[in-house]
């Protein structure tokens, strides 16, 4: 059992955050958001008035953060908390950012003796919420065993990837193809739809043939053929729109520093941002399924 400050209560964090205090230990948290702060009060968190109040005598301290600036913001220069946090400080951040960010983060706290690891997760809301995630960590081997109990009480896998950065590096590309094979899970459904075929019997038939995948299988986009996806929930409370298109700008930098091709990484960041300008940001990305069926 562990004292844990986690900063960061959104879709994701908040369960995780829960899924901690279920397993024993005390977490105080923080967000900006009254109502998910109320929800994690509720759910047996104490909630601090700031980050710098989170962290403050606390062994881990856990970030899910929208943004790589935001984590900067939160750990770098005289008021962020890499200033106050005591060497015995193990830094966990879940977020989704650039590896040069993870890595910038990492190394500030490295020159101050803080270990710190990069550990995005891949499961969605689902996982988060039935504390079955995997983590994607990178850094130090002896830290992310450290981090391993933390990290089991919200997750049923922990991956090293390899040194610091590498966890968001993997997340990245995990991300995209997640956006390619939804894309093409909606894409074929549509046309057996406009065919006459009832999304419900071709997606059992995919799933049997080789056209498998998680899209179809966990996280099916069709509204109604699936009871517990976004998509029969008029597409709320998952991974939203916004978020997919901010992983998909991460792997296109990540190739473009690296001279890679990602000609379906592109194409997938291009449909989303067209889903995203009409308006769709904040439902759930499979909700790119009811652009496809529209055209």
């Amino acid at each position: 059992m562990s004292s844990i400050a986690f900063i960061g209560l959104g879709n994701m964090g908040g369960p995780m955050a829960a899924n901690l205090v279920k397993a024993g230990n005390t977490v105080r948290a923080f967000d900006l958001s009254e109502a998910a702060c109320q929800a994690a009060r509720d759910a047996g968190c104490s909630i601090a008035g700031s980050a710098a109040e989170a962290a403050d005598g606390a062994d881990v301290v856990f970030s899910m953060l929208p943004s790589g600036a935001i984590v900067e913001s939160v750990y770098l220069g005289d008021s962020g908390l890499l200033s106050q946090l005591p060497t015995s400080t193990l830094i966990i951040d879940s977020s989704t950012i650039s590896a040069e960010s993870a890595r910038t983060v990492w190394a500030a706290a490295s020159d101050r003796g803080i270990r710190m690891i990069d550990a995005p997760v891949s499961g969605g809301v689902a996982a988060a919420t039935a504390g079955t995630l995997t983590f994607i960590c990178g850094g130090r081997e002896a830290d992310i065993d450290a981090a391993r109990p933390v990290l089991e009480a919200m997750g049923k896998n922990v991956l090293r990837a390899g040194d610091s950065g590498a966890g968001q590096v993997a997340k990245i590309c995990n991300n995209m193809l997640l956006a390619v094979h939804m894309i093409g899970t909606a894409e074929a459904l549509a046309l057996g739809d406009a065919h006459g075929v009832d999304p419900a019997a071709l997606s059992e038939i995919m799933l049997a043939s080789s056209g498998r995948n998680w899209s179809l299988e966990v996280y099916n986009p069709w509204p109604g053929v699936m009871e517990n996806a976004p998509a029969s929930k008029e597409y709320q409370g998952g991974f939203m729109v916004d978020l997919m298109h901010k992983d998909l700008g991460l792997a296109l930098d990540a190739a473009q520093a690296e001279g890679a091709s990602t000609p379906m990484g592109a194409l997938a960041r291009s449909l989303y941002a067209l889903h995203r300008r009409a308006g769709n940001g904040r439902l759930d990305f499979s909700s790119i399924q009811s652009m496809l069926r529209e055209s």
